[in-house]
């Protein structure tokens, strides 16, 4: 195991002990066929959460699903959601640029199908033993943009948590919408959400008088929680960041699940 997902593992209590399930799940949105992922570990008896988890940029992949078992462990139940649609697996950047693109430029769109995540969180998590209760999202980058667009359309969950996501908002929120409890993980020095953004982002959340923290972690950049970024100055894992970071989304789950 790579030495940055090992801390993510240790950190988030998957033990050997562990039986992780990674159930495909097809549904459809708008006429087309998605495939997402249904994550749990099915040694675990009793009642846990559940979180939507949107990936990165390159969607439903090896490892988004490797990161979706770590997050889940023995805490949560966790439905990885795709984005693009099952014949959309993107093999690149190239790739992946194009299709987050054309479902970034469309709010309405990234809302219907990171909406549909959360039917199917609910609607599958059942016999895995879902609370339903206590349902968040998380998500990752592009993942995280579209969590936020979640709670900016007043989704009826407790909390989401964008790890360092785009805070843009071409449809923003209004006064009294958002209903989720909102933690954006950002790096300080992320060259693709520049201060404007961020700045703007706060002046959003403070006008729809939402529940809401951003955390700036110094000397991040960009994709600081993934093991495979590595492109120094722009897009770097940040091993003592990441630990930083998944500790915070449990501790602000934890707030928001009334544990």
């Amino acid at each position: 195991m790579k030495r940055g997902l090992g801390v993510v593992v240790g950190l988030l209590a998957l033990t050997a002990s562990a039986k992780p399930v990674q159930k495909p799940v097809k549904y459809e949105v708008d006429g087309t066929k998605f495939e997402g992922v249904l994550v749990y570990d099915d040694a675990v008896k009793g009642a846990r959460p559940g979180l939507v988890m949107v990936p990165n940029w390159l969607g439903i992949a090896p490892a988004s699903l490797k990161m979706a078992s770590d997050v889940a462990g023995k805490q949560y139940i966790v439905f990885v959601t795709d984005m693009y649609g099952e014949a959309v697996r993107p093999k690149n950047q190239q790739e992946a640029g194009q299709a987050a693109g054309a479902v970034k430029g469309d709010r309405n769109v990234m809302r219907a199908r990171v909406n549909k995540g959360l039917e199917l969180l609910r609607s599958e998590g059942k016999a895995a033993g879902l609370d339903a209760k206590k349902v968040g999202a998380i998500g990752f980058c592009f993942g995280g943009t579209s969590v936020l667009e979640l709670a900016r359309a007043g989704a009826p969950l407790a909390g989401v948590v964008s790890f360092h996501g785009g805070l843009d908002a071409p449809m923003p929120a209004t006064e009294g919408a958002v209903k989720a409890k909102v933690l954006a993980l950002h790096g300080a020095d992320d060259p693709f959400v520049p201060a404007a953004e961020v700045a703007g982002f706060q002046e959003e959340m403070r006008k729809a008088k939402a529940d809401w923290e951003l955390v700036a972690y110094g000397g991040a950049v960009h994709s600081f929680s993934e093991p495979e970024a590595n492109a120094p100055g722009q897009a770097q894992y940040n091993p003592k960041v990441a630990k930083r970071a998944f500790q915070a989304m449990n501790n602000f789950f934890a707030e928001a699940f009334g544990k």
